[in-house]
């Protein structure tokens, strides 16, 4: 069975730091191109960053010079670090496989989210 399992989330304030990680399991990891996607309230998601099967990273304009994208495939795990928090980042971040893009139906595997909020 496939599981993407994220963890990290929480509360942080404006211009703190979070480290996401994305536990996957059931399928080739370290094949796979994976994705970070978040859905704030109310709005579509938005894809973020994303990270190649040869370690190439890619990243939304909005958090680039603030997030960087990275895995370890020996632990299955993909990781999202992220600084300068702003309130605009508040929404729920998933991760998924498929090719670093915006185009989230040809995606394979999505977890389930984990809750960022950043407030004072």
């Amino acid at each position: 069975e496939v599981q993407l399992v994220e963890s990290g989330g929480g509360l942080v304030q404006p211009g703190g730091s979070l480290r996401l990680s994305c536990a996957a399991s059931g399928f080739t990891f370290g094949s796979y191109d994976m994705n970070w996607v978040r859905q704030a309230p109310g709005k579509g998601p938005e894809w973020v960053s994303a990270i190649n099967s040869v370690d190439g990273t890619f990243y939304a304009d909005s958090v680039k010079g603030r997030f960087t994208i990275s895995r370890d495939n020996a632990k299955n795990t993909l990781y999202l670090q992220m600084t300068s928090l702003k309130s605009e980042d508040t929404a729920v971040y998933s991760c998924a496989s498929g090719p670093p893009s915006s185009r989230f139906v040809m995606y394979d595997y999505w977890g389930h989210g984990t809750q960022v909020t950043v407030s004072s």
